[in-house]
């Protein structure tokens, strides 16, 4: 996740899905994706990678995943930098364990596997898919 300059890239803990805050700063980040996330977005959208459906900047609860498969209930996670930082490291795996008890699994990949490894990513997508 990255910083916008408006606060949290994410909701305000507390506030659910359905409050427009939430739908407003979605489409804010639809918008301004990393080159990274664009990258990944790119392989990811219109069911091209075997089918699948992933929605960018998706709300579940107080939290906006980057990428999301509802039918695998499969998030999908692009780590820039900031998330080397042991607080943020912190409130990730906070916000892992909160949507694992939803059923939703989380993969994440540092921003510089999607340049570097952009196929290895894909197939780590798709095995974790084929698990769910």
């Amino acid at each position: 996740m990255r910083s916008n300059g408006e606060g949290d890239r994410e909701a305000v803990e507390g506030l659910v899905a359905s409050e427009p805050i939430i739908y407003q700063r979605a489409a804010r980040m639809r918008r301004r994706l990393t080159p990274p996330e664009a990258r990944l977005w790119r392989c990811l959208r219109g069911h091209r990678l075997d089918g699948l459906k992933f929605r960018r900047q998706h709300s579940i609860g107080p939290y906006i995943l980057d990428f999301y498969c509802a039918s695998a209930r499969l998030a999908v996670e692009v780590d820039g930098a900031v998330h080397g930082t042991p607080e943020q490291m912190a409130h990730d795996q906070r916000r892992t364990d909160w949507l694992r008890a939803q059923g939703v699994s989380v993969l994440r990949y540092p921003a510089l596997s999607i340049r570097d490894n952009l196929e290895g990513v894909l197939a780590g997508i798709r095995a974790a898919a084929a698990k769910r």
